[in-house]
């Protein structure tokens, strides 16, 4: 969905020309897997995050575009609202103090953002979910000039015969919303990691990447709030699943196919296995044709752009033009600080190294249908959580993190021969999450049991303990006024 489109109307035609050539890419791109044309640098990792622009009540802002400009930088785009925005980051080599870099990197990146939005006349915050988020907020009057969003809400409500949408979430409380525009997806906001890997171990990447996201959901949850409701402890995770609720031929958004999902299974031998069930399974959403030239792999892009399961798989190309394969994991909440957001990359690259590296393939170390209710049951109750995991039926989430799972991602950082100070450093901050019990999800819920339901005075203090830099589990409860 990165790729600008110049028409938000398309025609029986443009759909069947599409299709021709996304068959014909997908033909090309077998070819690619049987001759292992793929980049064999390793390993490669960046990162997108999402985050939102507020105004000085609190409020959502819809600035983006004076953001866009006054920032003048390709590292920062739009999002499908204008209160949103996305940064990114350089691919960089896993090497070293690469961890320590990224995040200076990352705090450079966020200071400039900060600057950028004062200069403005607004704030910029990263969160799961916007707390002081209202559906009045989500209405096309607040989506971003860009026309694949406007392309992207007509082709869904087309595919849904004109239905709305219904927000329909059982948590802690309850929450019912009709909504007759896909905006619902500008809600959630996340951290994208993105990893590279040689084609012959990128299939057991992908699927080491859906063995932890239970534990990486339930150790940075951050979104317990949707429209002032206690719900899930990752509540992005149903928001988004809702938000975009069409899915394969035949009307299968009412069956397992879905366009937002964990995924129908693991990868058995390679990565084109996803490729190929976008072909088979899901019709066109937006049939923007580009150049018939099937090395670029547009369509194929666009296509799979549109398909949004919480691990993901992607084409790329290094700087000289080689294909890549990349991983692209999107369960993680944009985090409560830089550091936070830091240590959670940390956690995941050393949890997906242990896990694809493992002499048992990770697909063969849990079945993908535990894989995948670990998930959900852990986006719900996040470290309370109790999961089934290799060689424990019914673990404990906390404990397994505490006496498992860091040193499983501290033996993977130290495969990938990084900083020991840096891996110490980054896991403790996961440690000591997991020991106080503090989340981004935990801290928001214990402020509103202290103070009370108050939106806005809960994200001021949010806001306020996100400006010193430090990570959530040492966050206090007073209220900034």
């Amino acid at each position: 969905m990165g790729q600008e489109i110049t028409t938000d109307h398309f025609t029986e035609q443009d759909i069947q020309v599409f299709l021709q050539r996304l068959q014909r890419e997908t033909s090309e791109l077998e070819t690619w897997f049987a001759d292992r044309v793929f980049s064999t640098r390793s390993p490669v990792a960046g990162y997108e995050m999402e985050a939102w622009l507020i105004d000085q009540n609190a409020d959502p802002s819809p600035s983006n575009d004076a953001f866009l400009k006054t920032a003048n930088s390709s590292l920062y785009t739009a999002e499908l609202a204008q209160f949103n925005i996305e940064l990114n980051a350089d691919p960089a080599s896993i090497q070293s103090n690469f961890l320590s870099e990224f995040e200076k990197d990352f705090q450079q990146n966020w200071n400039y953002c900060k600057k950028v939005a004062d200069d403005i006349g607004c704030r910029v915050l990263s969160t799961g979910i916007l707390q002081t988020l209202q559906n009045k907020h989500l209405s096309m009057a607040n989506v971003s000039n860009l026309l694949r969003y406007k392309a992207l809400n007509e082709q869904v409500l087309l595919q849904r015969q004109g239905r709305a949408l219904e927000l329909k979430i059982n948590g802690r409380q309850s929450l019912k919303s009709t909504h007759h525009n896909v905006m619902l997806e500008a809600a959630a906001t996340s951290l994208q990691i993105h990893l590279q890997a040689p084609q012959e171990l990128a299939h057991h990447y992908y699927n080491a990447s859906i063995l932890i996201s239970a534990p990486m959901i339930a150790i940075s949850a951050n979104s317990p709030f949707m429209f002032a409701k206690d719900l899930w402890d990752e509540t992005r995770i149903p928001v988004f699943e809702q938000a975009v609720d069409v899915g394969g031929y035949n009307g299968a958004a009412q069956g397992p196919i879905h366009r937002v999902s964990f995924g129908t299974d693991y990868a058995r031998h390679s990565l084109m296995e996803c490729f190929t069930e976008n072909v088979q399974h899901f019709p066109v959403l937006l049939p923007m044709c580009f150049t018939e030239d099937t090395s670029l792999m547009q369509h194929v892009s666009l296509h799979n752009g549109t398909i949004w399961r919480w691990n993901r798989p992607l084409i790329g190309y290094d700087t000289d033009g080689t294909p890549h394969l990349r991983i692209e994991h999107r369960v993680i909440p944009a985090g409560p600080s830089v550091v936070d957001n830091i240590a959670n990359m940390a956690f995941y690259f050393g949890l997906v190294q242990f896990y694809a590296m493992h002499e048992t393939p990770p697909n063969e170390q849990l079945h993908f249908s535990q894989a995948r209710d670990n998930f959900y049951t852990s986006a719900q109750h996040g470290l309370d959580n109790k999961v089934s995991w290799p060689g424990c039926d019914r673990c404990d989430m906390r404990h397994l993190i505490l006496h498992q799972l860091i040193d499983n991602a501290q033996a993977g950082l130290e495969s990938l021969k990084l900083d020991a100070d840096d891996i110490e450093y980054y896991l403790n901050i996961i440690q000591s999450r997991a020991e106080h019990k503090q989340t981004g999800s935990h801290w928001q819920r214990e402020f509103v049991k202290l103070h009370g339901n108050d939106m806005q005075r809960l994200l001021e203090t949010y806001y306020h303990n996100q400006q010193t830099g430090e990570p959530v589990h040492g966050w206090d409860f007073e209220i900034y006024r």
